[in-house]
């Protein structure tokens, strides 16, 4: 893995891989926690309206570009973060390159395609608030964060959607896209020197511009539980609290933590406890993200309204058994063995590969080996799991949020 500089300050790096596939993508330290109030949602309109035409190309021919050989071209908006990027046969670094430089530097914004993609925005906003399983959590976020950019949803509202024109996205892009604050992240068949030239080619003539709009800091946190009824089949329920930030020195142990909860194995304890012995629900899951000056955890299930409270207390019981009983070392060891077979097989995709170690350069300026990482989660001792637990699952600092 090789990384490099260009002279207006975006990074680079590039892993080669000897594949006939390869991909790209250009991630930017900006989201949604970046908008103001009378934003939302820009962030993520932006990610919809630049594949709508440039002073070259036409919305139809920005698609067929990379689709007509075979490739995929795709983006996403997080709260932190955006990307645009690709994945094609390697003959085609070139192409893909150009491409994606030219809709994040010329864009033009056509009206008659803003005003399309509004409807298209506003209807993803309906469909999400159809689905109160994908809804739970944003609302969720509000309770959390309440007050504070972080708190709003990434789609934004109808109403903010209508008024945005081309002037507020380029303002919104002036404002928050900076060449300190992107990096362009490479995992294919192509070699370190001409990965460089060909970004120095399309991405080096963009003029330096150095962050130095400052993130509002996190307001004071007060646990909430709110039951809002719904007029649903299942009951939904959300609880959690606020966590450790990426760069907490306990983020490790909070990622363990998560995965022993209830991470993606059918074996995590709360999936054993819900659904296998007591049948209580199809879906159960932790979750744990790090934000940039905070961080998020959160455990989620769906079941039947009369089951609500007995599920319940049920995780709470699971809370109460890890932060009061220590993990033995055999039962630790199986958990950083299974932590570690997960992010060495995670790496054997390499667009999420792509994809991850572009976010860690972004964010930390490095990347560490996964020996490294390995290295990390094997020094966790049984005591810094109890101290994370009795930190993160405290049932009074804990939020609650119930759909039923």
């Amino acid at each position: 893995m090789q990384t490099f500089v260009l002279k207006n300050g975006i990074r680079i790096i590039h892993q080669e891989a000897k594949s006939p596939v390869s991909h790209f993508g250009v991630l930017i330290n900006t989201g949604s926690r970046d908008e103001e109030a009378n934003e939302q949602g820009i962030a993520h309109f932006i990610e919809h309206v630049i594949f709508k035409g440039t002073q070259k190309r036409r919305a139809f021919h920005i698609l067929n570009r990379i689709e007509d050989v075979g490739g995929e071209l795709n983006a996403y908006t997080t709260k932190e973060e955006t990307a645009v990027y690709a994945t094609f046969l390697s003959e085609y670094y070139q192409r893909s390159m150009d491409l994606i430089s030219d809709i994040l530097i010329n864009s033009t914004f056509p009206s008659k395609e803003l005003e399309l993609e509004k409807e298209v925005v506003i209807e993803e906003i309906n469909s999400y608030k159809d689905n109160p399983s994908e809804l739970i959590f944003d609302e969720f976020e509000e309770i959390l964060f309440d007050g504070h950019p972080i708190a709003r949803n990434i789609l934004g509202t109808p109403e903010l959607i209508k008024t945005f024109s081309k002037n507020s996205i380029l303002k919104f892009m002036d404002e928050n896209y900076h060449t300190d604050q992107i990096v362009l992240s490479s995992v294919g068949n192509i070699s370190m020197t001409k990965f460089i030239h060909l970004a120095e080619k399309f991405f080096g003539e963009i003029p330096e511009k150095i962050r130095t709009k400052k993130r509002l800091d996190l307001y004071n946190y007060k646990p909430e539980t709110r039951i809002i009824q719904k007029d649903t089949f299942q009951a939904h329920c959300i609880v959690g609290n606020l966590a450790p930030t990426i760069f907490s020195p306990k983020r490790m142990q909070m990622v363990l933590l998560n995965n022993i909860l209830g991470g993606a194995s059918m074996n995590s304890r709360l999936n054993m406890v819900l659904r296998e012995r007591n049948g209580m629900a199809y879906n159960v899951e932790s979750g744990y993200t790090g934000y940039f000056d905070t961080g998020e955890f959160s455990v989620y299930f769906g079941t039947d309204k009369e089951n609500m409270e007995q599920a319940l207390r049920l995780v709470n019981k699971e809370f109460r058994k890890i932060k009061e009983q220590p993990m033995g070392i055999l039962q630790l060891s199986r958990a950083k063995k299974q932590l570690i077979g997960q992010l060495a097989i995670s790496t054997e995709n390499r667009e999420d590969l792509m994809l991850s170690i572009g976010k860690s350069y972004l964010f930390f300026d490095r990347v560490d080996t996964l020996e490294t990482i390995f290295k990390k989660i094997e020094a966790i001792g049984c005591a810094e799991i109890l101290e994370i637990a009795n930190e993160i699952l405290d049932e009074p600092q804990s939020s609650t949020l119930i759909y039923q």
